[in-house]
């Protein structure tokens, strides 16, 4: 297993986080929920960025919290606002990536950075937001991570840049091996690269599904008042009351389709999913 989070527990005045996950090698797992909920706040205890009260990160079956020096350069992290000084160029982040990393490959990361038209000489303050974007993930990839933890790289970025990041993630999967936690909004983006996906609502995790399993088998009936009163509730996860009758969340969405061919059934999105967890009331 590459990550396992133990029923870590930290207690803030007004939060409590307590959840568990795991990612095994060769997965891309995504970590969704609102603003809040709790996903920052996990990743930090994965870096060792916090003090838990109770649990235990494991990364590649040691405790997060005695790895060496060495064996923390085994993982590659963006986190929103973090990076070099602005006044810094291409060239003076390669001279200190080789100062701080055992394993960073200069000729490859600046063979990247050709390819993907990000200027050596130009300081960072000169740069967009997409190139920095790709700056930032190009140089978590650059020291042979095996762990990535990538939360909201692709914010901000226009359809083109999002696309060329999530090539580059694909990429580096191929070497085998290696895993990623990468947290986001945009649910296109997870839907079309992650493998499973984590639900946190209140620092707590209210669903974990294979993203394969979400796509095909999820979804929303929109029902009458007495549609719904004669429904089989048996794979309902979530009800909202709507002007119509009432919306409901479904983890078989093809047994509803056949046992009510009349009703409105339609293929949930990760929006769908997140909206009615969170709003929903349980059935």
């Amino acid at each position: 297993m590459m990550l396992k989070i133990d029923n870590i527990k930290k207690q803030y005045k007004d939060f409590q986080l307590q959840c568990s996950m795991e990612i095994p090698e060769g997965c891309i797992t995504g970590f969704i929920g609102p603003n809040g909920a709790g996903k920052s706040t996990t990743i930090k205890a994965i870096l060792n960025l916090i003090t838990l009260d109770d649990g235990q990160v494991q990364i590649a079956g040691k405790n997060a919290a005695e790895l060496s020096p060495l064996e923390r350069e085994r993982i590659g992290v963006v986190l929103p606002d973090s990076g070099f000084s602005s006044y810094f160029t291409v060239r003076d982040i390669c001279k200190i990536m080789s100062g701080m990393y055992h394993h960073f490959n200069e000729t490859g990361f600046r063979q990247q950075c050709k390819e993907f038209q990000i200027p050596e000489d130009k300081q960072l303050k000169e740069f967009s937001t997409g190139m920095k974007a790709k700056l930032h993930l190009l140089l978590a990839m650059s020291h042979e991570a095996d762990l990535l933890i990538l939360d909201e790289p692709t914010a901000g970025l226009d359809v083109i840049v999002r696309d060329e990041m999530l090539n580059l993630l694909r990429d580096y999967m191929d070497a085998g091996n290696r895993s990623i936690l990468i947290s986001s909004h945009i649910s296109s983006d997870l839907e079309s690269i992650c493998d499973d996906l984590y639900l946190i609502h209140q620092g707590r995790i209210i669903l974990h599904e294979d993203t394969d399993v979400v796509l095909s088998d999820y979804g929303t009936l929109k029902l009458s008042e007495e549609e719904y009163r004669r429904l089989d509730k048996q794979y309902i996860l979530k009800s909202r009351k709507e002007s119509f009758g009432y919306l409901c969340l479904t983890s078989r969405l093809p047994y509803y389709r056949k046992q009510m061919p009349s009703v409105v059934a339609e293929k949930g999105t990760i929006d769908d999913i997140i909206t009615l967890m969170i709003r929903g009331e349980e059935v």
